[in-house]
């Protein structure tokens, strides 16, 4: 092992004992095992162990034994720390008992010795193949394995040497006790002949606790040196050794780097320290790379061929540094039968050249180092054999210093030559070659410069690690650090060609390229699509010659069914007008779609203001007329102004508020600003266009991000992310870096440094990526030609003309009016019907006033020119149009132009400038079309790289490494996309909503505008309410349509899955065991049995079927007897009941019948004999003593007669039917059955296994006292294996479903409850559906109990197969579960009658037993009066001669089998005929032919009156709808009988709009 007597081999703390992967921790101590090469003798092992702070080891109990086993090789001795018993050098000192003790002078209290020990034995071991005995021997030079332990809390140190003390993370040293001297003479003994006779007044020791406490008090890791020029020489004879007991205490970490005074220091597993170096040399690491090294250092021993160096300490130090793994590295398989040879190239004189093997047999071979030429046998630079001694790890590991290189620089010659037996001529073996280059370096201070003296490469260096071995401690540096796993690209060929035996990689990555491809042609279709939607509508109902333009953005929500298909119309409210309806529609695509933004263009003749509200109504048309509609904005497109309308509603009859017709008021800046607004608004923004992943489904179309690019960057990340990941896969952690704790966070510098890096590779390009994409204009095109304008206007009438010009005149004056404040001349407005208006008058008219208002102030003026200019131009291009032809005279014209013009340079004298102009002059922001093209070829590049090095490294780590990390990186990947992205996406935007309060402008791309269209629609008024009432009627219709055949499809399956389940419950074998069962033993049975004719039926029948001729079975042998069979008697005591006075004398006792208040329950010897009681052993089961219910783990148990207790007197039968038959004759030898005996029971339980059942058998013989046994048999079969049969998986997928339904069941119920509230429980359906839930779930835990009664019952027989094993209690549970079931079915069957109340025939039926309800009830009072007075006559009367009357229940059930026709008249007349002549015809008479008669009369008159009065409920109309509809589906035309009725107005064309899919509407 390459670990150093020095090191600390376990933290000290309060946490669990920590010990190194080496070492085993049991009981406060660690033990090392040491074997081969370190054999060792007694003295020396014990040496060993001491310069690790411990001992060899001590046995002190057995425990510490076994622990000891498990680790031990049987066929090894292992020195233990048994020495010679002598005092100790203490004065309360006393020698131990025995020839040997433990080092530390305690007696051996507890041993395994194989042989006592003898007198002069000198030393013990554990002996080889002797089961882990000891052995006490006087030969302790022998070298053998050893133990050495390492106790917690303690450490001793011989002279010059120093005891490391060391405790856990966080914690600190506290010094309890030390001292420097000897107490005992076994401890750091020179030699086996050291004499102790004089030891007492040579030796003492002194108390060191001050001196230790001040170097090691409050720090976490500290080396107290044993120096004997500080403490003297206490034991000069001896020598001396320190002895340090500490304790951890909770406190801060101090860890001292006294690194200038070259202090040796241990840093624990659990911390480390962290420092930067000076400059290395250019010939080391390049300078400008800074290096972070973590050295966690341990003193290591010299190893096989390795002299220490002593400088300050007396062994190795070991660090560990990660390595860069470098060009230094090669892996070469050579054939070991032709000499192979290997070039390596030394690169520096003072390099270490490590070579490891890895030999594919386990062969000799020497090895041969030559320079710059082939080595021979007697000329070569080095050489070696292999295997080494050693362990594994160095048996094959050559390490060659710059000593051993003699500092020659360039190409060597490695030689293999196989060592072979004589008469061996070929060697079929291969060996891997692998040269690791390495150097350690410290940094001198003295010289300031690295230095290599007193370091050297150790043999545990690898491809991950460098070991550096070092006599001192200070600085370190070595050629290699933490950096990303690297891979050869030259080895590209060779790693491919692996392919085979490692594709996991290879395929991931090409399934991503295939998966990125067909993503890409999905997204190049959606992205077609989305150009189509990528447009601003101008509505075809826009006035031709309006010229003020509102842009409305119209956001459809993302709820279900938010679309619609109905046609929607708008009107703007303003406080200078409002705009004509408009209908919102495009025919090129479609509108008002799930989560999409429509744009429309409306103009008006002139500015509306201020808007104030926004109207909208939809015809509620179409398959899916339902609309939620999100927001709305409006953009005057003039001024720029902007309103936003927050509506958040349901446009829907059946939705929301009901309602189809809604104004919604504009939002002001505290509604814009509110929490919920601003969150959900960014939500939506960022999850739809800002998150590169979800976006790439919900991108908004306007956007010049297209969603064939985002794909490409969502590609190109993915595979960025995959490199960056595997890179850093499986990089080497130091254990002794300190980890970081937030919380339940925990994490290193290094997992930090490798985030940080893997961020700087990842992020930066894909940003770029993503940002060329996003900012890229698109590439102009030309503007092709414009629309050929129509050849012809359409003429209007003269007089239409005139009255939209006057009626656009009036608007400006009455616009002007309100802006002056001044009311205009009323008259001169106005016109008569019929009277043609005077256009010039009219203009004059609006010229004065505005003249009259030319000199004043500037804002009316300002005010006047935005809002009439416009108009203005509208009137003149109006005047254009009707021409000098639709004036009076030509003189009318051209002074209305005149006019108009003056008008307009009255309210703006500076020339107009063209906003078009202005707006086209705009030039558009972001980067160049053609930067599109670069971001093409970034992502190609990354794509490709990343993709290339992925399938790189997955080749090079092995296929288990690479499924272990495409695992956690498809785990971290949907994690990071399903949870971690959201909750930063909600966070921002809640941030967004709290503080920054930041309304965004959306901004929708630059959209095309489409042409003028001519044609019109006609959807201008919202419905009418009469419509509304109608249209939501009939759709309330169709949901209780489309309701009810929800609520039959479910009972279906409901139904379905209660019979499977039911009927898999049960199994139709049983009933044919049962009856074979009861067949087989009720042969022999008599209707009444004395006590004899019981013993003599179960020594025969019970006997001969119990026991079968096939060992264990009963009957034919095909039930296997589960356990033993048992009797058992219940009795009653004595004069148990009270005898009358007269007959005292006669009868001296009276036993009564059986109660479970005069039960027996005493205990009796042979024979039912008090005295022999006493003397019967308690503990034994005798069938004299009673056992209560719950010690035999029975149940009570009716009979024909009571309910007996399930205790009583038992005996087993046994096992075989000799000794049954001997137990019976024992029985009736000592009469078991005698006059007190009330019920004997034969109990056993079989298992078919053809069948797969159990049966649980109680074969009863009971009297009432009368002194005849009667027989009576309860046999219940239960299924407890249900894993037997392919209908298994069947039956529990059923159960699984049906519990499934109960669920919905439930939420429905819980639905209907909350909306009810207490009204709820007044339905009888609902309690119908309540009582089927609560049976349910109490079938569920019956089923849940009935499973682990079984699995205890079987436990119980499998550990006890000679008594009997009682299954009664899970087969009561099964019976209730039986139970459970059938009424479940019984009420799911009755709520059919509820689904069929559609039906009319059955809807009279129940509207008839209503009806008749108050006179039904009246006949049931008095045909319950009857029953009960002739049922309480018969049972009187002959209950106690005839069976059929024994008891009231009977008697009452025979009259009504009476009425029924079943009854038997023999028994009554042949014990009575007068008597029971009579009962039987008054009977007859008055029950039969009066008063069932009148029931069922009263019945067939509501009947008829329930036919006069019934009126159709609203319930059939909806199953003609449903039977429409149905019919509709499978194409069958259906004729509807149409009521012809001259009040009911035929369906006008909106309501027949509003019927889903054609269906005739059907009005109340």
């Amino acid at each position: 092992r390459a670990r150093g007597p020095y090191y600390s081999p376990f933290t000290v703390g309060l946490s669990p004992l920590s010990c190194p992967e080496y070492q085993e921790s049991f009981d406060g101590s660690c033990y090392e095992f040491v074997g081969p090469p370190r054999l060792r003798s007694f003295l020396s092992a014990q040496g060993w162990c001491e310069r690790g702070g411990g001992h060899l080891a001590f046995i002190l109990n057995d425990e510490t034994q076994q622990f000891l086993q498990k680790h031990l090789q049987t066929e090894q001795d292992w020195w233990l720390g048994l020495a010679p018993a002598s005092p100790n050098l203490t004065l309360d000192s006393a020698a131990a008992e025995g020839p040997l003790s433990w080092l530390d002078g305690s007696d051996v209290s507890y041993s395994n010795w194989v042989n006592d020990p003898d007198p002069g034995a000198g030393c013990g071991h554990i002996l080889r193949s002797s089961g882990f005995q000891w052995e006490a021997t006087s030969n302790c030079s022998q070298e053998l394995h050893f133990i050495c332990q390492f106790e917690s809390g303690r450490s001793i140190a011989c002279a010059a040497h120093n005891a490391t003390l060391q405790c856990g993370s966080g914690q600190v040293i506290e010094i309890d006790d030390s001292f420097y001297g000897r107490k005992t003479v076994h401890y750091c003994r020179t030699s086996p002949t050291s004499s102790a006779t004089s030891t007492q007044e040579e030796c003492s020791w002194i108390d060191v606790v001050d001196s230790v406490t001040g170097d090691c008090h409050g720090l976490q890791a500290c080396q107290a040196t044993a120096d004997v020029a500080s403490f003297g020489e206490p034991c000069p004879g001896l020598g001396s050794y320190l002895s340090v007991e500490y304790n951890c205490k909770d406190g801060q970490n101090i860890l001292p780097l006294l690194l200038s005074l070259m202090q040796s220091i241990n840093i624990p597993d659990s911390s480390s320290a962290s420092f930067s170096f000076p400059p290395l040399g250019a010939d080391v690491l390049s300078p400008e790379e800074p290096v972070d090294v973590r050295v966690s250092v341990n003193v290591c021993e010299q190893n096989y061929d390795y002299s220490c160096i002593y400088y300050n300490i007396f062994y190795d130090s070991q660090i560990l540094l990660p390595r860069l793994e470098g060009g230094q590295v090669n892996s070469t398989i050579l054939e070991l039968g032709n000499y192979s040879t290997l070039m390596i190239d030394v690169p520096s004189p003072d390099i270490t050249l490590v070579l490891k093997m890895e030999p594919s047999e386990d062969i000799p071979f020497v090895l041969l180092l030559g320079y710059k030429d082939y080595p021979k046998d007697k000329q070569y630079v080095a050489k070696t054999q292999m295997p080494h001694q050693g362990h594994s790890q160095e048996r094959y590991t050559w390490v060659l210093g710059p000593n051993d290189l003699t500092g020659k620089v360039g190409v060597h010659y490695l030689v293999v030559r196989p060592i072979v037996e004589a008469g061996v001529k070929s060697v079929n073996a291969t060996v891997t070659v692998t040269s690791i280059a390495a150097q350690c370096k410290y940094w001198n201070e003295t010289l300031s410069t690295w230095s290599e003296d007193g370091c050297r490469v150790g043999p545990l260096t690898t491809s991950l690690v460098t070991q550096c071995l070092c006599n001192h401690l200070t600085f370190f540096g070595s050629s290699f650090f933490i950096m990303p796993n690297l891979v050869d690209v030259s080895r590209t060929a060779e790693l491919f060609a692996t392919f085979s035996d490692n594709p996991v990689v290879v395929c991931f990555v090409g399934a991503i390229f295939i998966a990125y491809l067909l993503v890409v042609v999905w997204a190049r279709r959606k992205d077609i699509k989305d150009i189509a939607k990528v447009k601003v509508t101008l509505l075809e109902d826009n006035d031709p010659l309006a010229e003020y333009r509102y842009m409305l953005n119209i956001s459809t929500g993302h709820r279900r069914g938010a679309s619609t298909s109905s046609q929607v119309t708008v009107t703007l409210l303003g406080t200078e007008g409002e705009s004509e309806p408009h209908h919102l529609a495009d025919p090129d695509k479609p509108v008002f779609e799930r989560g999409a933004v429509d744009t429309f263009l409306l103009t008006t003749p002139f500015s509306l203001g201020e808007l104030q509200s926004i109207r909208l109504w939809h015809d509620n048309s179409g398959g899916h007329p339902a609309w939620y509609i999100n927001k709305v904005t409006v953009q005057d497109l003039e001024t720029g102004q902007k309103w936003h309308f927050l509506c958040n509603s349901w446009l829907a009859i059946d939705m929301g508020e009901c309602i189809l017709d809604k104004v919604f008021p504009v939002a002001s800046d505290i509604d814009l600003k509110k929490f919920s607004n601003l969150f959900f608004m960014k939500t939506a923004k960022d999850f739809r266009d800002g998150h590169i992943w979800f976006s790439v489904i919900s991108r908004p179309p306007t956007s010049t991000f297209t969603c064939v690019q985002r794909v490409s960057c969502c590609f190109s990340l993915l595979l960025c992310t995959m490199l960056t990941s595997i890179m850093f896969w499986g990089i080497p952690t130091d254990p002794s870096e300190q980890t970081m704790d937030l919380g339940h966070i925990e994490f290193t510098w290094q997992q930090v440094m490798i985030g940080v890096q893997s961020s700087i590779i990842m992020f930066p390009i894909n940003l770029l990526i993503v940002s060329i994409f996003r900012n890229t204009r698109p590439r102009e095109t030309k503007p092709g030609k414009p629309k050929a304008e129509q050849q012809g206007k359409t003429e209007l009438p003269t007089s239409t003309v005139n009255a939209l010009f006057s009626q656009d005149i009036k608007k400006i004056a009455q616009s002007l009016s309100k802006a002056m404040k001044s009311p205009i001349p009323h008259l001169e407005l106005e016109m008569k019907p019929g009277q043609q208006t005077d256009i010039n008058s009219l203009l004059s008219l609006v010229e004065d006033i505005i003249r009259q208002q030319n000199r004043a102030s500037g804002e009316f003026y300002t005010d006047a020119s935005k809002k009439e200019g416009p108009q203005l131009r509208h009137v003149e291009k109006e005047l254009s149009l009707l021409g000098p032809s639709r004036f009076p005279n030509p003189d009318s014209y051209c002074r209305a132009v005149q006019q108009v013009q003056g008008m307009r340079g009255l309210l703006d004298p500076s020339p107009a400038e063209s906003s078009e102009g202005d707006s086209s002059s705009k030039k558009q922001g972001g980067l160049p079309w053609w930067f599109v093209f670069i971001g093409w070829i970034l992502v190609l590049a990354t794509s490709g790289v990343s993709g290339y090095f992925t399938m790189m490294y997955g080749l090079t780590y092995g296929k288990d490494r690479s499924i272990s990390w495409l695992i956690s990186m498809v785990v971290s990947f949907f994690e990071s996309l399903f949870i971690t992205q959201p909750l930063k996406v909600l966070g921002f935007a809640a941030f967004f909503a709290l503080v920054l309060k930041k309304v965004d402008q959306e901004e929708y791309g630059d959209a095309k505008f489409e042409g003028e269209r001519d044609s019109t629609c006609s959807f201008y008024q919202p419905p009418p309410p009469t419509d509304i009432e109608r249209m939501r009627s009939n759709m309330i219709k169709e949901q209780k349509v489309f309701a009810l055949i929800k609520e039959i499809l479910t009972y279906m399956g409901f139904m379905w899955m209660l019979l499977l389940v039911a009927y898999g419950q049960r199994d139709p074998n049983a009933y044919f065991l049962t009856q074979h069962i009861r067949q087989s033993f009720s042969q022999g049975i008599s209707d009444s049995m004395s006590h004899k004719d019981v013993f003599t039926w179960a020594n025969t029948s019970l006997l001969s079927n119990l026991f079968g001729e096939y060992p264990g079975f009963i009957t034919d042998g095909n039930s296997k007897l589960v356990g033993n069979a048992r009797l058992r008697q219940v009795r009653v005591q004595k004069n148990s009941c009270r005898i009358a006075c007269s007959m005292r004398q006669a009868v001296p006792d009276c036993h009564a019948p059986y109660s479970w208040e005069v039960e027996d329950m005493g205990s009796y010897g042979p024979g039912w004999n008090r005295s022999a009681s006493e003397n019967t052993s308690k503990t034994l089961h005798s069938p004299w003593q009673y056992q209560t219910q719950a010690k035999l783990r029975a149940q009570p148990t009716w009979g024909s007669v009571v309910l007996y207790r399930g205790g009583g007197f038992v005996v087993d039968l046994g096992p075989e039917s000799q000794n049954a038959s001997s137990t019976l004759q024992y029985l009736f030898d000592n009469t078991w059955l005698d006059m007190f005996t009330r019920a004997v029971f034969v109990e056993f339980t079989v298992y078919n296994a053809n069948v797969n059942l159990f049966c649980t058998v109680t074969l009863m013989l009971e009297t009432t006292a009368v002194g005849a046994f009667q027989f009576r048999s309860e046999l219940q079969s239960v299924r407890l294996y249900q894993s037997t049969g392919g209908l298994h998986i069947f039956v529990m997928a059923s159960e699984v479903i049906y519990f499934l339904f109960i669920l919905y069941y439930m939420y429905v119920q819980g639905k209907l409850m909350k909306l009810q509230k207490w009204a709820y429980f007044k339905t009888k359906w609902n309690l119908l559906e309540l009582a089927i839930i609560l049976l349910s779930w109490s079938a569920l835990s019956v089923f849940i109990k009935r499973t682990l009664l079984g699995n205890r019952d079987m436990e119980y027989y499998h550990n006890h197969k000679d008594q009997f094993a009682s299954f009664h209690e899970t087969a009561t549970a099964d019976a209730v579960l039986g139970y459970l079931i059938a009424f479940l079915v019984l009420l799911a069957t009755v709520k059919l009658w509820h689904l069929l109340r559609l039906n009319p025939k059955l809807h009279m039926i129940t509207a008839t037993l209503q009806r008749a309800w108050t006179d039904i009830s009246g006949f049931l009072v008095v045909i319950t009066i009857m029953f009960l007075a002739y049922s309480i006559a018969s049972y009187l009367m002959y209950g106690w001669k005839l069976y059929s009357y024994r008891t009231l229940l009977d008697a009452a059930l025979t009259m009504v089998s009476l009425q029924l026709g079943i009854f038997n008249y023999d028994e009554v007349l042949d014990y009575n005929p007068v008597l029971g002549a009579f009962l039987i015809g008054s009977c007859i008479i008055f029950m039969t032919f009066v008063v069932l008669n009148l029931f069922i009369s009263v019945i067939l008159v509501a009947f008829t009156q329930e036919q006069i009065h019934h009126k159709p409920s609203e319930e059939e109309e909806i199953v003609d709808l449903m039977l429409m509809k149905l019919c509709s589906l499978f194409g069958i035309k259906m004729k509807k009988e149409e009521k012809e009725d001259s009040d009911s107005p035929k369906e006008n064309g909106m309501t027949a709009s509003a019927t889903n899919k054609g269906f005739s509407t059907i009005s109340s």
